[in-house]
């Protein structure tokens, strides 16, 4: 399992990767001092984890966090228990108080290596069991008590609100228990597009794309709806619709 270590203590970052020897099946890749010194390597490397401070001098962790397109499994590692609900608002598998100790960092790990064996049984369930879903295929939606069965044709957008996505179709947007991840392993390619980390959109319910900041689009809705798209995603999403 290939992690990082963010943190602007250096000692702090020292003592952890000695800790961290103890567990084989853990493989430091790299130390970072910063937030953004972190983005650039997780962009870079794809790590499995990272063990991740939140008190940092530029951008904080959960800025830090709210900036990666992809975000791997998070374990924060802090001095300070106050962040510890928030930690587990934006879905980190474990909350570490400094000076960490060695049994409750194997916990933690032992955490993250079962979340990593649920997502891949999930992945190859869906591989094996699952095609994806097509413009005309319709979809069954629970919120609360109320119920719609909806052709995904008039789906035009789903937006990630931390485990669950709110689906927007007419003048309804109910909420499911479903990661944007999972969902885009469904959605026909050909016709949603994963605009930025919280965002897919239906193609069809695109009104006109707009030059947006740092080489950025934005995307205007038939509704009316602005989506912003990532830059990474913006190389693609012209890519994808070029002649």
């Amino acid at each position: 399992m290939k992690a990082l270590i963010i943190d602007d203590e250096r000692l702090a970052r020292k003592e952890l990767s000695n800790l961290l020897q103890e567990f084989p099946e853990i493989e430091v890749i790299g130390e970072c001092a910063n937030a953004e010194e972190g983005i650039k390597m997780i962009q870079e490397m794809a790590p499995d984890l990272i063990f991740l401070d939140v008190q940092m001098p530029d951008k904080s962790g959960f800025e830090m966090l709210e900036a990666l397109e992809t975000v791997p499994e998070v374990i924060f590692v802090t001095a300070y228990d106050e962040y510890a609900l928030k930690a587990f608002d934006v879905s980190a598998l474990d909350y570490l108080l400094k000076p960490v100790e060695s049994e409750r960092l194997g916990s933690a790990i032992q955490r993250v290596k079962d979340e990593l064996e649920q997502k891949s049984t999930r992945e190859n369930e869906a591989t094996e069991n699952q095609g994806k879903l097509q413009e005309e295929d319709q979809i069954f939606l629970k919120d609360g008590e109320k119920c719609w069965f909806v052709s995904l044709k008039d789906v035009r957008l789903f937006e990630s609100e931390g485990n669950y996505v709110r689906v927007y179709f007419k003048t309804f947007k109910p909420l499911i228990l479903k990661s944007l991840n999972a969902l885009e392993e469904r959605l026909d390619e050909k016709a949603f597009f994963r605009a930025n980390r919280k965002h897919i959109v239906n193609l069809k319910w695109i009104e006109s794309v707009e030059n947006w900041f740092n080489g950025g689009l934005r995307l205007v809705l038939k509704d009316g709806t602005l989506v912003e798209v990532s830059r990474r995603q913006s190389a693609r999403f012209k890519e994808l619709m070029s002649l």
